[in-house]
């Protein structure tokens, strides 16, 4: 068994900085001529509001990724903290299927919606830019649905904590 390369100074000192800008905690689904697939990521961000557009981060050795590119739609579903459970089990590939009927709909663009996410942005992508280890893609938001009382389930210092709307 080989020994992975030490990882660089600078690069440590980034991945720490990093557990400390505090994110939220997303499904992201997609489904279409690549089949039906989902991740969880916290590299989500809005873009701008005309057009509604987020940028979605994921690396290029995911499982899952080429899916997204081919299936050209996703669905970013921000988690409440019910979904810790959840969140872990989309975290790695598994190989079961994770979709129970009763939790997932079906968005307009064909991809899984979560039916209780915190708020869900049905999306299709606009462009892909690589840049590292990771594919950002740009999503023009097609429809955009909030949930009543929510709360936020974050990431931050490498674990799990929520936070409550109002």
């Amino acid at each position: 068994m080989t020994t992975p390369a030490p990882i660089p100074a600078e690069a440590q000192a980034f991945r720490n900085g990093m557990s400390l800008l505090g994110a939220a905690v997303n499904l992201i689904t997609t489904d279409g001529p690549a089949g039906r697939h989902g991740l969880t990521a916290s590299a989500v961000c809005s873009v701008t509001d005309t057009p509604p557009t987020l940028l979605v981060c994921i690396n290029r050795n995911a499982f899952a990724h080429d899916a997204f590119v081919r299936n050209a739609a996703l669905c970013v579903n921000v988690l409440g903290e019910e979904h810790q459970a959840l969140s872990l089990s989309f975290a790695r590939y598994t190989g079961e299927d994770r979709f129970v009927p009763e939790a997932w709909g079906v968005a307009a663009t064909g991809v899984p919606v979560l039916k209780n996410a915190t708020v869900s942005f049905d999306c299709r992508i606009a462009d892909v830019q690589t840049r590292g280890t990771h594919s950002v893609f740009f999503c023009e938001v097609q429809a955009t649905s909030v949930k009543d009382q929510a709360s936020a389930l974050l990431w931050f210092g490498r674990g799990f904590h929520t936070l409550k709307a109002g």
